[in-house]
Formats: structure tokens, C-alpha cells, sequence
């Protein structure tokens, strides 16, 4: 079943030990999850894991209005979207890892006058599509729920540590699971290796 703003409320007032409720219900733990909730929830969860559901990739050009006064030649606004960054390449592949870059508050810099940025979004059609969002991560977001807002709804001290604990294990599962939509990655063969196998084709090639 898809998530929702309900769905998460209610799941946080599992843990809570507290009753259902709506939207619209005037009642102070309502109150409590909806501050918490205006108060950057979804972008504190998303900035936990480079999901890959939320993961948004994009080709960037240089901003042609900003001319640094020093060090790398060009620069790129970060998205609207932007929560962090995933990679920072040279290619369409996302293969070749740019190192050479500065990450400067809502600009990337660098010597290449185009890049290819790949990156956690809280889009609409991204990070902040609940339909989207696997069931781990739904359980994740319920417990980071109740976690900002236990000392206000319960004053409990017996149940702090029980959510605490909960918070840990959910976002441990929902990173483990989100890995596992995520093809195998393979790091480009050092010089050493590379010089290795060159000097395996030539000695082949001389015997032939």
C-alpha cells in the first residue's frame, strides 16, 4: 500500500502508544507530528540513505554568469531539488568520478564546462512521491517521526530508548533493502593493474 501523510501519522502513534488520528483532528499530539513534520521531516530522511527511488540524474552546463575570481574556471548552481550529492562525473555513464571539483554552498565548481551530476532530489516525482517510497523506508520515516516528537507527546522516559533503538533498526533495514535495487559496482582497475594487463597483451601478442 502506498504511503501517505496519514498513514505516517498513524505509524508513529504506534510507537507513540497513542491513538489513531486525522488530519484535521484538533489535538495536541496532531499538532506536535504536524510541526515536526513542516519542519523538513521528509528532506532529514531523505538526506539519511542515497535512495533509489530519489536518486535524479542530470547533464549540467557551466553558469555563464558567474566568473570565479580564482581557482576552478567554472561553476554550477545546484538544483531547486537538490538534498546531496551522489556523483560528480565526466560522463553520461557516470563511470568517470570527477575529483577535481569544490562543492561551495549552492554551487559546484570545477574545470570542465559540462558535468554530469547525479543526486538525492526531494522532487515531486522523486524523493516526495510517496507512492514511490518502498515499505522500509515508510517505516523508517514513521520512527523518525515519533523520534522528533517523543518528549513532547508521551513525557515517558521508559519509551525513549524502545524508539531510539526502533529508529536505528529501521533505517539500518531501509538502507540494506534500498541496496538492493542498486546494480553491482565495480571500481576502475588502478595503474598498477591496468599497466599489469597491458604488459600481459603485449607479451601474448609477441608470441603470436
Amino acid at each position: 500500500m502506498s504511503a501517505s501523510k496519514l498513514s505516517i501519522y498513524n505509524g508513529a502513534n504506534r510507537l507513540l502508544g497513542e491513538r489513531k488520528t486525522t488530519l484535521t483532528e484538533d489535538r495536541a499530539a496532531r499538532r506536535y507530528l504536524d510541526d515536526a513534520w513542516d519542519d523538513g521531516l521528509v528532506d532529514a530522511c531523505l538526506e539519511q540513505g542515497y535512495w533509489s527511488f530519489a536518486v535524479r540524474s542530470t547533464l549540467a552546463t557551466a553558469d555563464p554568469d558567474i566568473t570565479p575570481e580564482f581557482g576552478y574556471r567554472y561553476a554550477f548552481q545546484k538544483p531547486d531539488d537538490y538534498i546531496k550529492l551522489s556523483a560528480f562525473c565526466s560522463d553520461e555513464f557516470f563511470k568517470n568520478t570527477i575529483h577535481g571539483y569544490s562543492d561551495e554552498g549552492d554551487y559546484f565548481y570545477c574545470d570542465l564546462d559540462v558535468v554530469y551530476i547525479q543526486y538525492v532530489s526531494n522532487d515531486s516525482a522523486y524523493g516526495n512521491d510517496m507512492a514511490r517510497w518502498p515499505q522500509s523506508f515508510q517505516s523508517f520515516m514513521e520512527v523518525s517521526l515519533a523520534d522528533m516528537v517523543k518528549e513532547l507527546v508521551t513525557g515517558n522516559d521508559g519509551k525513549y530508548d524502545r524508539i531510539k533503538k526502533a529508529l536505528k533498526d529501521a533505517k539500518a533495514d531501509a538502507r540494506s533493502k534500498d541496496l538492493m535495487n542498486k546494480p553491482t559496482k565495480f571500481a576502475p582497475a588502478g595503474s598498477w593493474v591496468s599497466a599489469r594487463m597491458q604488459s600481459r597483451v603485449n607479451t601474448d601478442s609477441n608470441r603470436s
